[in-house]
């Protein structure tokens, strides 16, 4: 799973220092400020200044934007998959159907 992916999954959970994400996920700290950047710039996670930490967690807002866009595509997808299914179903049963018109053929 890829380490912005992780973070994320991590952060579901309520906000996290940037020390402690890198703990856990076993990441070094530049590492995982780099990724932090990048979310913060997609607008995904927010940074809160606490004493001499900085704490970052998830914008739902934002989580939730991004969820809505993609549910046009998954609609898409699950259309096409049910298409791709059907021509799956169709193509295995076509050699049987074969079969059963040769055998019909042979009895006559």
């Amino acid at each position: 799973m890829p380490s912005r992916l992780r973070i994320v999954e991590l952060l579901k959970d309520g906000p996290r220092p940037v020390g402690e994400i890198g703990t856990r996920l076993r990441l070094s700290q530049p590492q995982v400020s780099k990724h932090l950047r990048v979310l913060k710039a997609a607008r995904l996670v927010d940074v809160e200044p606490r004493a001499n930490q900085r704490l970052y967690g998830l914008r739902g807002d934002r989580l939730r934007d991004l969820n809505k866009w993609l549910e046009s595509y998954r609609a898409i997808w699950a259309e096409r998959m049910d298409q791709l299914g059907g021509l799956v179903q169709e193509l295995s049963e076509a050699p049987h159907r074969k079969e059963v018109r040769n055998a019909r053929r042979r009895k006559k």
